[in-house]
């Protein structure tokens, strides 16, 4: 917490309470109150997203408390109607009346004339994989290892489709609602996720990454991603803890047969 910000706001607060200020002022005083510690009271920023549904929530809590008595509602009203009634008000009325939508007009400038950012920390899109991983206590080797169900491709095509099959019905059980039904990257959660699922239909996404790679990625999800991959917020589970060890294997030839693609072949020098 940002202590100074906090103090403050309850400086003010104390000397409104010693002033006893009517029911409208302290009902503005706690929405703008409230926004300055939400906004400017925590040292980890919070997104402005976040903000707008914590004021949307203290504005409608804020309305239903000062409505919810005749008194409260006849208190709230007075000053607005003299406002609106009095000759001697009627200099600030027309200020009001002005600066309403001159505000609303200069948040929406700002809003559409924010300089485009790059993100605050670098984030590696494929950070490179570890050597050997663990999965369902078996080590796999990541740098040596192969699909071991590719080379069905060659040598029995009928069981290499069975495969492929039960790889295609992996995918859409489980995969399709954040990487969408053609592979590309658009399921339906994908407006959520951060970064967004990669698009399997990309020819500079999975050809250039072995078959090993994707087992990495599918078995240890999101929680397995390094630091040079953060940060993120995706939703990628850890598919080990769901899904069988040749069911990733078959997801995987799944990907490739569907999208035309071939995986990376592992390096001449590395076979050696």
């Amino acid at each position: 917490m940002n202590l100074l910000v906090v103090l403050a706001v309850a400086v003010v607060f104390a000397i409104l309470r010693f002033s006893r200020v009517n029911l409208l002022t302290w009902a503005g005083a706690w929405w703008v109150g409230l926004y300055v510690l939400i906004r400017f009271g925590f040292k980890a920023p919070i997104p402005s997203s976040v903000v707008t549904i914590y004021m949307g929530i203290i504005s409608m809590a804020i309305l239903a408390y000062v409505s919810s008595s005749e008194d409260r509602r006849e208190e709230i009203s007075r000053p607005l109607i003299r406002l609106m009634t009095e000759k001697r008000y009627a200099g600030l009325l027309g200020v009001t009346v002005v600066a309403l939508p001159a505000l609303a007009a200069a948040n929406v400038y700002v809003q559409m004339n924010v300089p485009l950012q790059p993100p605050l920390f670098s984030r590696t899109v494929h950070p490179a994989s570890p050597s050997e991983i663990t999965v369902h206590d078996k080590k796999v080797d990541l740098d040596n290892g192969e699909n071991p169900f590719r080379h069905l491709e060659t040598s029995n095509p009928e069981e290499f489709r069975k495969h492929v099959e039960n790889g295609r019905r992996v995918f859409y059980q489980n995969c399709v609602y954040c990487h969408g039904d053609n592979l590309a990257g658009n399921g339906m959660f994908v407006h959520g996720l951060d970064p967004i699922p990669t698009n399997f239909t990309d020819a500079g996404t999975i050809p250039m990454l072995r078959e090993t790679f994707l087992f990495w990625r599918i078995s240890k999800g999101g929680p397995g991603l390094p630091e040079e991959g953060g940060p993120w917020d995706t939703a990628m589970p850890a598919w080990e803890k769901m899904l069988k060890e040749d069911e990733m294997w078959d997801a995987i030839l799944f990907l490739y047969d569907f999208t035309g693609h071939r995986p990376r072949a592992r390096e001449e020098a590395a076979k050696k």
